[in-house]
């Protein structure tokens, strides 16, 4: 690695790095937990039922944020291919960790917590602990590291498999998840719940 690309990594990572505190304290400040208040921390919980669950540091919903880093990849793409040359690797990266870290917050404000009460399967959901939205964070990473070294072809692939076992799974994804926030269908609405086919 020569001089100036271990200065790009250098300035990429504490780049991150301060968006991560940041977005760490600014979640804390509006009143989200730390961790989760059971009075541990586990790297996975898979109960999305649970009121732990969007507590710990990964769980069912992090995969939906690995499909996020995907997405946030093809952003810097395009933008690559509007301004006729490809973002530096640092540059892309650290827009995909600033727009996840926006997500964190806005997803975290009274109005979106309650939409997702109100409107989706999470009827039980509080918002994220600081933890786990930081394991967001991370997973949003991976993706875009995922998205950055692999065919487009086999992310589409994972992307699709992603989604359609959280579908199997948790009655829950990425697709349905956006679908409910923004326009609600009560079928799908049952079908999660479990009540309708």
């Amino acid at each position: 690695m020569g001089g100036g690309s271990l200065v790009a990594v250098t300035r990429t990572t504490l780049v991150c790095l301060a968006l991560l505190g940041a977005t760490a304290l600014v979640l804390h400040a509006m009143g989200r937990p730390w961790s989760c208040a059971c009075g541990h921390v586990a790297l996975w919980h898979g109960d999305p039922a649970s009121s732990e669950n969007s507590q710990h540091l990964t769980d069912w919903y992090s995969f939906t944020h690995v499909i996020h880093g995907f997405l946030f990849y093809a952003l810097a793409w395009g933008i690559g291919r509007l301004r006729g040359s490809p973002l530096p690797a640092g540059v892309g990266f650290m827009l995909a960790i600033l727009l996840e870290c926006a997500w964190e917050i806005v997803e975290n404000t009274p109005w979106i917590v309650e939409r997702y009460r109100a409107e989706t399967v999470s009827l039980g959901y509080n918002g994220d602990s600081v933890v786990n939205s930081l394991g967001d964070i991370a997973a949003t990473a991976l993706g875009y590291g995922l998205a950055a070294t692999l065919p487009v072809a086999l992310i589409v692939v994972i992307a699709l498999v992603i989604e359609v076992a959280l579908a199997w799974l948790i009655r829950d994804n990425l697709t349905l998840n956006v679908l409910m926030l923004l326009h609600p269908v009560e079928s799908v609405k049952a079908w999660q719940a479990g009540t309708g086919k």
